[in-house]
């Protein structure tokens, strides 16, 4: 599929974003596994949290969704059922690495996989802790999906993460859930926290002290009626596209404000961004809040180590607002990129080199010289979601019409997206 996006003067409006996709996901598996029914409200509408629920009810689990209302029918930690087919996480990484941690712990062998993209993403950093609890998993290569697990009674751990990852450390707690005694996760970085506010928004005894977290083996969840804030990392392309355009302001309405989130905002602000939180409250143990921003001079920074850890899925829309600012952008210590749904260094300078903008790549990162001019482009999301929005919004900078091959690829986290910018976005510049 393609979309032509054209220049647009300014950005204006009032906007309110689908669900968060990483608190969407945790929700549902932990409404799965809890007694009784959950209701959650601003489920994310995206193509990977709806893997998710295709996955628990192929597991045995009752799901009802109504436009972005899902209400799941927990069976308790015991109550999931052998698959008859092979589960499909499509193209979430997400979805296959943390219902492996459960899955791990079942009374059967499973089968997991995914989309050709999903199947090329490693696996061996859940399959090793979880190899250490006592699971038994075959992967392609020893690393690869379609992961076979020989579900077996597990035994909790205390596991260090050797790299800084939400995703692993909810892998490892989640299989936590299903071993009598202290599950404990160590990490070498705070990463995003809405496993353990889940964990004990369904009724986990868990403790967190600085980057230690400990579970209790065997909680008993019970099912909630839950409101999933906005989901910040699609806020991201927003904030940007009214950064880089003169003349503009918006507001997004309930986005989540979680701390271990907040650093694309921190970052934002410290590079000239004029933004605001407004209304700020708290539903299901999570921050949510309105955010106002309104377009200013940027002029550009760096990212490294920490930062570039808690800012690696915003990074291909900051490396466009890198190009604009007066500075430019540059990122280290993002090796991790090289391994998303695409290799995002790679995919980040092809187009922005469609596009004429100047970028130097590294192993590890990249430099985005700042002052740089968009030409009109035929560009390619190379089937990643934010490849396929990040540059949309460069496209609204570009001096004329731009061609976004393969733009499907958005639904992944939000169907709604092109709608959405071609909402707030003024007429073409002439």
């Amino acid at each position: 599929m393609q979309e032509v996006i054209a220049p647009a003067r300014s950005i204006s409006g009032t906007i309110t974003l689908p669900g968060d996709k990483s608190i969407s996901h945790r929700y549902a598996m932990l409404a799965a596994l809890a007694e009784g029914t959950t209701k959650i409200d601003n489920y994310s509408t995206g193509a990977d949290c709806h893997s998710t629920l295709g996955c628990i009810r192929a597991l045995g689990i009752d799901v009802e969704v109504d436009d972005r209302k899902v209400t799941i029918h927990g069976r308790g930690l015991d109550g999931w059922r052998a698959p008859v087919a092979m589960l499909d996480a499509g193209n979430s990484g997400s979805a296959i690495r943390m219902l492996a941690g459960i899955l791990a712990a079942q009374p059967f062998t499973s089968t997991i996989g995914g989309d050709e993209s999903l199947s090329g993403r490693p696996m061996a950093r859940i399959m090793k802790p979880l190899a250490e609890m006592g699971a038994r998993i075959e992967g392609r290569d020893g690393n690869f999906p379609p992961l076979t697990i020989h579900g077996q009674p597990l035994h909790a751990i205390d596991y260090t993460l050797p790299v800084a990852s939400a995703q692993v450390k909810t892998c490892v707690l989640f299989a936590g859930m299903f071993c009598e005694g202290e599950t404990v996760v160590r990490e070498p970085m705070r990463t995003r926290d809405h496993s353990e506010l889940a964990l004990r928004e369904f009724g986990a005894e868990i403790d967190v002290q600085r980057r230690v977290i400990t579970l209790q083996g065997r909680p008993k969840l019970e099912g909630r009626e839950l409101t999933v804030p906005g989901d910040l990392s699609s806020a991201a392309f927003f904030l940007v596209a009214t950064l880089l355009l003169p003349n503009s302001s918006l507001l997004l309405h309930g986005v989540g404000m979680n701390p271990t989130r907040s650093a694309l905002l921190d970052f934002l602000v410290s590079i000239g961004a004029s933004i605001k939180i407004l209304n700020l409250t708290q539903t299901g143990g999570e921050l949510i809040g309105d955010i106002l921003v309104k377009s200013a001079p940027i002029q550009g920074g760096l990212l490294e180590k920490e930062m570039t850890a808690a800012l690696i899925d915003e990074i291909p829309v900051l490396a466009v607002l890198g190009a604009a600012s007066e500075n430019g952008l540059e990122v280290r210590d993002a090796k991790e990129l090289r391994v998303k749904e695409t290799d995002r260094i790679a995919t980040i300078a092809e187009n922005l080199g469609r596009m004429g903008v100047k970028v130097e790549v590294a192993e590890d990162g990249f430099r985005v010289p700042g002052k740089q001019q968009f030409q009109a482009a035929t560009l390619d999301s190379y089937g990643d979601h934010r490849i396929a929005m990040a540059f949309s919004v460069a496209a609204l900078r570009a001096n004329g019409p731009c061609t976004i091959e393969n733009a499907e690829a958005a639904s992944v986290s939000f169907p709604e997206f092109f709608s959405t910018l071609r909402l707030i976005a003024s007429e073409p510049r002439p």
